[in-house]
This record gives C-alpha cells, structure tokens and sequence, in this order.
C-alpha cells in the first residue's frame, strides 16, 4: 500500500473589510486590512502548494476569489470555535498532516516540508511552532488527536504554552519547530515586509504605507 502524501492545511477567512485583521485598524482602514489579508492568504497558499510531496488544502471561512490558486483544495470551515474548527480541519486531513494560519505569509515551502518531515522521526506526534506574542504558527499530528484543542484558548499570550501542555497531557511527543513573528499589527506587517520585500503581502503592507503618509 502506498504511503498517504500529508497535507498542508491553510486556514483561513475570506478578506471582507471588517471581517479580517481588524487589529491592523487604525492606523489602516478596514479595506487597507482586507487587501493585506488577501495578499498574506495567497503568499500562504503558494508556500503551501510549492511544499514538495504534499497535498495542500484551504480550510475557509467564506467563499473563495482571485487570492486562490488552483492548484488548492478548498473544504470549508466547520461551526463552533476555533478549537471545534481546528479539530475538524485535521479530521479532514485524516493522515498526517500540519495546519498554518494566514498571518505568516513569510513562511516558505521549506519551512513546511520541514515541519512535516519531523512527523515521520521515530517518537515524534506532534510538532508545534511558537510565535513571539505567545501564539502558534503551525502545528501538525502525525494522526489525529482527539481532544487535542479542548481546554485551549485562543488568542491568549499563553496559547502556545497551553496548547504544549494539552498536548503532554494527552500523552502527545511533541517537537518544536523555530518560531515565526505573525502580523497582527500594522507594525508587524512592516516589520515582516521588511524583512520579506518579495511576497505579495509586502507590496501590499508597502501600498498602504505610502497611501497612510498622504491621508489628512
């Protein structure tokens, strides 16, 4: 029998203005948010379909539109909150598989197909990877674990730890994969565009900037 190829899980909200990086606002508008959303969500997928020997899919909140590249399944986003969303994500998955949300549109292919890799090591469930403010960027199961997200809350500075720690309870190996800084203000849009000046989220953040240095 052939071995499952993993999946890349990319979840996601349609960028609506107001329904999406609301954070960034002020100093954008909620348009400015929802350009730079779109742009971070297809820097996302394209990483995700370039990661080699993977099966990349779009978990969305919403319908899609021309921030979606063909090469991308899309399934969508089950009810409830987002533990219940992520759970259903990789119960789609089935296999192995590793989830990253929108807000790192620097991550690479290789950073991926790294993070996947680590499934397969001997003594390896779980991978996790940090970020800064104390979230998540990706995480990833060589199967499902039920339960996994139950009892973690979200968008809390102690989601990673939590997250780590739900994990060790379930009896979970989890490894760590490097962190990656994710934009939730406008001051880490810039810092990643910066640091990231090719990806499509950067010349938006860079459109944005110049139209904020010439509003009254």
């Amino acid at each position: 029998m052939s071995k499952r190829a993993p999946t890349v899980l990319v979840l996601a909200k349609e960028p609506v203005a107001g329904r999406v990086k609301t954070r960034l606002c002020p100093p954008c508008t909620p348009a400015d948010a929802a350009a730079i959303a779109a742009a971070a969500i297809a820097d996302t997928l394209a990483a995700a379909a370039a990661t080699a020997g993977a099966r990349p899919v779009l978990v969305l909140d919403g319908a899609p539109g021309p921030w979606l590249s063909a090469r991308v399944a899309v399934v969508p986003q089950s009810g409830g909150g987002l533990g219940d969303r992520l759970a259903a994500a990789f119960t789609h998955a089935g296999g192995p598989a590793a989830l990253v949300g929108m807000d790192t549109p620097q991550v690479s292919a290789a950073r991926i197909g790294d993070a996947l890799a680590r499934l397969d090591r001997p003594g390896v469930d779980a991978i996790l990877g940090l970020t800064p403010d104390g979230g998540w960027w990706i995480i990833g199961f060589r199967a499902p674990v039920p339960g996994a997200f139950v009892g973690v809350e979200m968008s809390r500075a102690t989601t990673g730890a939590q997250q780590r720690a739900r994990l060790d309870a379930l009896g979970s190996r989890t490894e760590l994969v490097a962190p990656e800084t994710d934009i939730d203000t406008f001051a880490d849009a810039l810092a990643v565009a910066g640091a990231h000046p090719h990806l499509r989220c950067a010349r938006a953040v860079r459109t944005v900037a110049q139209a904020l240095a010439v509003r009254p």
